[in-house]
Formats: C-alpha cells, sequence, structure tokens
C-alpha cells in the first residue's frame, strides 16, 4: 500500500518567505529518487534547484511556472512504498489534508540525507496543529493541483451562505503561513479571522489581504474584510484598479514591482540607511606602480592575476592591521563584534540586478587563488547560477565601480557589514612625481564605515595604508 507524502517549499534560509517556481523537473507520474532536484525555483537571492526529502511517484504538483509561494505551501505529493503503476493509481490528496508533510516522514518511511532548511532527516520535530476551516460554497480555489489519474474526487457537501458579518474562522487559528501577509494585515488594521482565503484550504495569500485594502478603500476608508460568500481575487488585478485619488496623485506611468532581486536590495539598502550611522572619506592615490607589477606578474607566465584580485589582497592586509572595520554589531548585546576571518563580498552588476558574492576565508587565499575564485563567481553571477550560500555571509565588501566610467562614490554599507571600499576608474592624469609634475596613472578610493564601530582616526589610518600599498606595493608584494 503507497503511502502518499506532501513535500512543501522549505525555507531556503536568510530569512526568505516566498519564491517564484521557475521551471519543474518532473511531471505528475514521474519516478524520483531521494533528493532528485524537482522544481528550480528564484528567490530574491538566487536561483536554487529544489530536491525532493522522497523517493517515489508524483502524484501531484501545486503550481504554475511563474506562480509565486510562500514558504511552507506544497510543492508536490509523492507515492512512497509502491510500484509506479500503484503509486499513478493513489489519489492526490489536498494540501494540508491526510497526507504526511515535508516537516518530518512518518512511519519510518526512508528520509533525505540532503538538510535543507525546514526539512531534515532526523526525528520528526513537534508538528503545528493543521489548520482546516471551512469554505464557503461560493469560495472557489484559484487552481487545483494536476490530478494524477482521472478520478471524481469525493464532493463536500454544500454549505449554506452565512450572514453578513458572521465570523468565517471563529477563534480559531488564522489560516496564514507568510509573515509578510500577517504584518501587511496588521500594519492597515485587517482582521484575519474576517477573511476566507483563496489558497489551498482556506489559506489566507497576499493577493486576499491587498484584494480587502482596495475594498476597503473603495468604501470610503474602512477597513473591513470581504464577508463570506463574497468571491476573494485569485488573479493580480492591473494597476489601473486602484483608487483613483492615488492614481491621480501618483500620476501616470510604468509601474515596476519592487520583487525578487530588486525587492530584496531594495529592503537591504533601505535597513542600512536606517540603522547604520555612516560616514565616508577618500583619498586619491598614485596606482602606476601597483599597474607595473601586475604586468610584471602576468608576463612571468602562469595563471593571469587580476587587478581586483591584487586590491582584495591588499584590502585582507589592512584589516589585519585594522579589524575594527571586519566587524559587526550586536544592537541586542551592544556589542561590537571583530570576526577572525574575512569573507570579502564584491559588487556584481547582473542582467538580474546588483548582487554581491562572497569569497570565504579571503585572508587565507594568495591572489592567484583570489583571481580564480572571483571568476568563478563572477561567471555564476552571470548565468544566475549562485546559491545563497555565495551571496550571504560576507564580512567586508570591495566594490570597483572604476568599471563604469566614475571616479567616486559614497556607497551604502553592505548590512550587517561595517565598512566597504570603493575603487574608481585608474585614469592618466597630471601627478607630482618625485618634485617633478608627470602623468601617471592615478585612482580615488574611498571608504565608507560605521561610525559605531570605530572614529575616523581608525578609519582614515586603513585608507591611508591601501593607498600607501597601491603606490608602493612592493613590501606586500612579497607575501603573494
Amino acid at each position: 500500500m503507497a503511502q502518499v507524502l506532501e513535500f512543501k517549499l522549505p525555507d531556503l534560509g536568510e530569512g526568505l518567505t516566498e519564491a517564484e517556481i521557475v521551471r519543474w523537473l518532473v511531471q505528475v507520474g514521474d519516478v524520483v529518487a531521494v533528493d532528485q532536484p524537482v522544481v528550480e525555483v528564484e528567490t530574491a537571492k538566487a536561483m536554487v534547484e529544489v530536491p525532493c526529502p522522497y523517493g517515489g511517484v508524483v502524484t501531484a504538483r501545486f503550481g504554475e511556472e511563474g506562480t509565486e509561494l510562500p514558504v511552507g505551501a506544497p510543492l508536490i505529493t509523492v507515492a512512497v512504498g509502491a510500484p509506479a503503476s500503484e503509486g499513478l493509481a493513489a489519489e492526490a490528496p489536498a494540501p494540508g489534508g491526510a497526507a504526511e508533510s515535508a516537516e518530518g516522514p512518518a512511519g519510518g518511511s526512508e528520509g533525505s540525507g540532503n538538510v535543507l532548511v525546514g526539512y531534515g532527516t532526523g526525528a520528526p520535530p513537534a508538528r503545528r496543529p493543521r489548520v482546516r476551516p471551512q469554505q464557503p460554497a461560493a469560495a472557489t480555489p484559484p487552481r487545483a493541483p494536476e490530478p494524477a489519474v482521472r478520478s471524481t474526487p469525493p464532493q463536500a457537501p454544500e454549505l449554506p451562505a452565512a450572514p453578513a458579518g458572521d465570523r468565517v474562522n471563529g477563534d480559531g487559528p488564522i489560516p496564514v503561513i507568510s509573515p509578510l501577509v500577517r504584518r501587511l494585515a496588521r500594519e492597515n488594521g485587517l482582521d484575519l479571522r474576517e477573511m476566507t482565503g483563496s489558497g489551498p484550504d482556506g489559506l489566507i495569500l497576499r493577493a486576499d489581504v491587498e484584494y480587502a485594502l482596495r475594498a476597503a478603500a473603495a468604501q470610503g476608508g474602512r477597513t473591513a474584510a470581504p464577508q463570506v460568500g463574497t468571491p476573494v481575487r485569485t488573479v493580480p488585478q492591473p494597476a489601473a484598479t486602484a483608487p483613483p485619488a492615488a492614481s491621480s496623485a501618483l500620476g501616470g506611468g510604468t509601474r515596476v514591482p519592487l520583487k525578487g532581486v530588486r525587492g530584496a536590495v531594495a529592503d537591504k539598502l533601505s535597513r542600512s540607511r536606517r540603522e547604520i550611522p555612516d560616514a565616508t572619506c577618500w583619498v586619491d592615490a598614485d596606482a602606476t606602480e601597483l599597474m607595473r607589477a601586475r604586468a610584471a606578474m602576468n608576463a612571468a607566465g602562469g595563471p593571469k592575476i587580476s587587478l581586483l584580485a591584487l586590491l582584495a589582497r591588499i584590502c585582507t592586509a589592512a584589516l589585519a592591521r585594522y579589524p575594527e572595520l571586519n566587524s559587526t554589531v550586536d544592537l541586542a548585546a551592544r556589542e561590537v563584534v571583530q570576526l577572525d576571518h574575512v569573507h570579502l563580498g564584491f559588487a556584481a552588476q547582473t542582467d538580474r540586478g546588483l548582487v554581491v558574492p562572497v569569497v570565504r576565508d579571503a585572508h587565507a587565499r594568495d591572489a592567484e587563488g583570489l583571481t580564480a575564485e572571483f571568476a568563478r563567481l563572477t561567471e555564476a553571477a552571470r548565468t544566475g547560477t549562485l546559491t545563497p550560500g555565495d551571496l550571504t555571509g560576507g564580512t567586508f565588501t570591495l566594490n570597483n565601480y572604476g568599471v563604469f566610467g566614475v571616479d567616486g562614490s559614497t556607497p551604502i554599507i553592505n548590512h550587517p557589514e561595517a565598512a566597504m571600499l570603493g575603487v574608481g576608474r585608474i585614469v592618466p592624469k597630471p601627478w607630482v612625481h618625485d618634485g617633478e609634475l608627470a602623468v601617471r596613472q592615478v585612482v580615488q578610493l574611498s571608504l565608507t564605515f560605521d561610525h559605531r564601530v570605530c572614529d575616523g582616526g581608525t578609519a582614515g589610518g586603513f585608507l591611508r595604508y591601501v593607498a600607501d600599498c597601491v603606490e608602493q606595493p612592493a613590501v606586500l608584494l612579497r607575501t603573494l
């Protein structure tokens, strides 16, 4: 007898609460192995292939390509412990129904050895009570899972329409998974208990809350949820349906949603500006000798050394002298935490937006190793294959905005780091060298730092040391 298990979208880490289905890797009826990737999703951090912790026959999929799902929403159901033919005959359960959840396999079924946040292989954690709210007859789910076989599921009994003003869910638990939905409702004074969700088993989605808020605005600003029997929105409405007052205030134009990478960047930079009292100092440096040293190293044969790798090597040497800038602030403990390793982030512009890949243990790599790692991460950023691990955990950021043809900038610190070094373009400029006016290769260096971790003396000392290494790299290059 096959056991049908439900696999939900796991927590992909770093506080991510939703992901968009980019491509299904399996079809209903396919046989999958433990830890086989079944769907490719895009989060605000990266593209991720999600492996299934069960082996068996896929009996249902939930969500079309392009659909955004909250963490905890069902992805697929798998018939475990039966031949393919028996697995296909098994009826696909509704999400949140009798199927076993991916929060922990039951009955001793074999689990995954590949642990993602949200499911694993150990003893199953304590289960939260499942929410099974009643749904009125008028409410129609936005979509149904693809059935494994053509069969007629048992029909739910007809429910009479409740009088206006009746509470849909009474005083029971509210069927909401996403914390974003809860926050949106709370900030706008919306009572989720008075709503019927359009998701599976009455799950309240962000679209339902936005529909309720629009309806309240149309009624003169009174916040009220749709009553029982009122159809909830299942498809996001176009911007043209916004209240006339808002449209006239903002005027015409194209609306671009703040979602995915763009939304993540907006949230992170806004948080940095709110929390970090930053300051910036800068200095011009003569990079002529650094460029000559790099040319000499590459002329000697062997792998080519990138300029970014040399600047990274200078950064790690400077951070060893000024560890205050390789730190983070623990607000809860009111402490500055100086870190004993340097995970160096570098800003990279891609077709999907700005990303900051991280070179792990940059302080332990030489120029050749840094060059190879920069190349690997840059290619992954270009092809959109960076993993969440490649984009998180940085302790200091190197921002080479000179590639855009600009000289200077006052960058925003990559929260929760404490500093960022900016490097402008290297261009020929008049410069006094050995007491005479000469044309030299000049670069502007800027340091934006968290004023809580140090004062200007420390920041100035760090930046001056970096500039000295750029101007006279011979001593530093002995250690490469």
